[in-house]
């Protein structure tokens, strides 16, 4: 460590203590440990609570076996490497006390503070009849044998397991390289076969191994209770002090196994020495003040280093830190007696508050203070007890599962003798569950739009947070876009989607008393009722727009990878043209049919906005749209589609159009479409690559502009004749309001 802050680090990460784990070899028989004052201050002072010396044998060296991810080399840990564990989690069971280890007086954490989202897979249970034993060269002291008794996997739902991923993410520091171990073992009676369970393990969004067989690893066939690990070597580039390693599993369907499942028994991290020798982090930044009061997810209380010992372990803590936690215990005691006083009602909303992390100590942050269910808006949507929900659902029967998001699982109902509604229950896991369920009632209970989905109720009874939306029959855009057995939408479809969802949020940006950013833009939240309407949910991330003499709102990052503003994820600075950007995002994903983001994909295509805005730069968008609709696109209507879109994900935000400049060009682009159809021209043999690509190469910066009598939305003025019609536009930034809406009810008016 150098130029450590136990006051710093604790504040940041929302750690009650710290323990640091290095494990090194001692060539001789003294070990020096030296703490000494950071020479950067003159008022600082070196300490530490205790320290444990444990000898282990040589567990760690990979023999250059490791695999770096995303390289074809190995990597060598020897002697001469140190090493510092960051994490070591029991997956899918419970905390192993050091007594309980192999000898080496190692702590084994339980893992659900580190799943990402509400798809926490499920924890199977071992076959009493199975024995676990070590692989053949595998000391039986790399890991307890509880940690390969219990196991985490995808769930039995396969179409469902095909949609998600199962995620980990860990705070870990820029600039060094990471071991991460992996263990695995099979220990249910129903996988014992070759190709039953096979998936697919990312590390930080590189692929790190195509087709995990864990029976295969095993030694094959009838080999199951066989207990293994592997070991993989990620290089975490320089960036911020602090950032996210995350884990993925997903099955992997390309071998058609028995089961579309994956699953992990234990997970070790550990932060290798740079090629000076050192483990030293920065320290990491202090959190950007939050007017709003919105905080980031807390960490486990425990630390964010979960193990106590090892070659070298040292427990340290700040009496700075005591100091603080012990002001916030009593400002939340204060709070919530005044809560208490000054309360009207004594319904179940208080409970919420165990939603919070189980291990978490008085020092937890949380979203939730005191009683709340007196703010709820009753009078504008319904309240459910916890029976009419679990009588709408069969009692949350699984076969009722419509699918897994992040805030939790989504079930199939019937109300009111009939009535088909969609039933969202929050995941008790989640530590942003609390603040997003408040946020969803509270807008959408205030909201009412043709293209917003519509909340009907909600229940809080029991520690729960459930949700009552009206049924959308066709579930998600994404699900008719790629990764589904359903038949490709038709272009103009897809042109008619686009539009709704753009109304939705045009609506959200202009529409509404205060402007609303939605922040959560992406194609599973783009819901199809029974008449292909495309409605936008899922609101539990949004946030009211700047007032007037504001041009942004400070706020903690959120929102979801590939569709994330990069000028708001550098800046903190949230405007209504983060949603502008991800519905770019969105934009792409319908006309290509694939993921915002695919890490199987070689390094510049994994990124569906910075590939897809590269190929219209080179004049080869058209290469990479869907096969199914070659020759379906009129040139003009993929023309003004594209420079839509590219526009949209302008790095810089004041460079992207509104969303009633967006929700304009689809308008005009349908027309073109529609008018080639009509007329017969420009369809059936493909887009007219000379012209389009003359087009990119002679202004790839034209963005929303036209070409030929048609200028930019933003200049004086538009006209233009097509298929009959009359269109027509004053400049759009000196249009009221209500010619705004009075035009986008009547679209084929322009």
């Amino acid at each position: 460590m150098r130029n450590f802050s136990a006051a710093l680090t604790t504040q940041a990460l929302n750690y009650d203590y710290i323990m640091k784990e290095f494990s090194i070899n001692v060539p001789s028989e003294a070990l020096n440990i030296t703490f000494t004052p950071s020479p950067n201050s003159s008022n600082t002072y070196a300490f530490v609570n205790g320290i444990e010396i444990v000898s282990h044998p040589d567990i760690y060296s990979t023999d250059g076996t490791a695999n770096v991810v995303g390289q074809s080399t190995g990597f060598n840990i020897d002697n001469s490497t140190a090493l510092e564990n960051l994490y070591r989690l029991n997956v899918g069971g419970n905390d192993i006390s050091p007594s309980g280890d192999t000898g080496l007086f190692r702590s084994w954490r339980d893992d659900t503070n580190y799943i990402f989202s509400a798809a926490i897979g499920v924890t199977e249970v071992p076959d009493p009849n199975i024995t676990v034993a070590f692989a053949p060269g595998s000391p039986n002291y790399v890991a307890p044998l509880d940690v390969y008794r219990t196991l985490r996997s995808m769930g039995p739902n396969s179409s469902v397991n095909q949609n998600y991923n199962l995620t980990w993410n860990l705070n870990i520091d820029s600039g060094f390289s990471y071991l991460v171990r992996l263990h695995f073992c099979e220990v249910t009676d129903v996988i014992t076969r070759v190709n039953q369970r096979v998936f697919t393990i990312f590390l930080n969004n590189q692929t790190a191994e195509q087709a995990a067989d864990v029976i295969a690893w095993e030694g094959g066939d009838g080999n199951n209770g066989i207990a293994i690990h592997r070991d993989y070597i990620v290089l975490v580039p320089t960036g911020p002090p602090q950032q996210l390693l995350w884990l993925d599993l997903h099955p992997y369907t390309a071998s058609r196994p028995q089961y579309y499942d994956a699953i992990l028994n234990g997970l070790e991290v550990f932060k290798i020495n740079d090629t000076t020798g050192s483990l030293a982090g920065l320290n990491p930044e202090p959190l950007p003040p939050t007017p709003d009061d919105e905080s980031p997810p807390a960490n486990s209380g425990s630390g964010g280093n979960n193990n106590n010992t090892a070659a070298i372990a040292g427990g340290v803590g700040g009496g700075i830190a005591a100091l603080l936690l012990l002001g916030l215990c009593v400002c939340l005691i204060s709070r919530s007696r005044k809560q208490r006083k000054d309360s009207t009602t004594s319904d179940g909303w208080l409970p919420l508050s165990l939603y919070g992390n189980s291990h978490s100590s008085g020092s937890a942050k949380t979203n939730t203070t005191g009683s709340y269910a007196s703010s709820l808006p009753s009078n504008l949507c319904r309240h459910f007890s916890i029976a009419d929900i679990k009588a709408a659902t069969n009692n949350f029967d699984e076969a009722l599962l419509l699918g897994v998001g992040g805030f939790g699982k989504v079930y199939r109902g019937e109300i009111d003798s009939g009535t088909k509604v969609a039933i969202k229950r929050g995941n008790p896991l989640s530590e942003q569950g609390v603040h997003e369920f408040q946020t969803e009632i509270e807008m959408l209970s205030k909201l009412r739009h043709r293209h917003l989905v519509s909340l009907i109720g909600y229940c809080e009874e029991n520690c729960e947070m459930i949700l009552v939306y009206d049924y959308m029959a066709y579930g998600t855009l994404r699900e008719h876009l790629y990764k589904t057995q359903k038949p490709p939408l038709p272009w103009k479809q897809r042109l008619e989607i686009c539009i709704g969802a753009a109304r939705g949020l045009h609506y959200l940006h202009t529409g509404a008393k205060h402007t609303i950013i939605h922040r959560d833009v992406k194609t599973t939240n783009i819901l199809l009722d029974e008449k292909w309407v495309a409605k936008v949910s899922d609101f539990g991330l949004s946030k009211t727009g700047p007032s007037l003499d504001h041009t942004h709102v400070s706020t903690v990052v959120k929102g979801s990878f590939g569709y994330l503003d990069p000028e708001y994820f550098r800046r903190q600075q949230l405007t209504e043209k983060s949603d502008v950007y991800s519905y770019g995002v969105v934009l792409f994903e319908i006309i290509c049919a694939r993921p915002a983001l695919n890490p199987t994909l070689p390094k510049e295509q994994v990124s569906l906005a910075e590939w897809a805005q590269h190929c219209y730069n080179k004049g080869i968008l058209d290469q990479i749209i869907d096969p199914y609709l070659k020759g379906k696109i009129a040139p003009e209507c993929f023309k003004k589609f594209a420079e839509t879109a590219v526009k949209c994900v302008c790095d810089v935000g004041t460079d992207r159009p509104s969303m009633g400049d967006v929700l304009w060009n689809l308008e005009f682009a349908l027309q073109l479409q529609e008018s080639a159809e009509e007329s017969g021209k420009g369809l059936g043999g493909g887009l007219d690559i000379e012209s389009y690509e003359s087009t990119c190469k002679k202004d790839p910066d034209s963005s929303l502009g036209f070409d030929g009598n048609i200028t930019d939305s933003k200049s004086s003025g538009l006209s233009m004749s097509i298929g009959g019609r009359s269109l027509a536009s004053e400049d759009s930034d000196g249009l009221t309001p209500s010619a705004v809406f009075s035009q986008i009810m009547n679209p084929k008016g322009r």
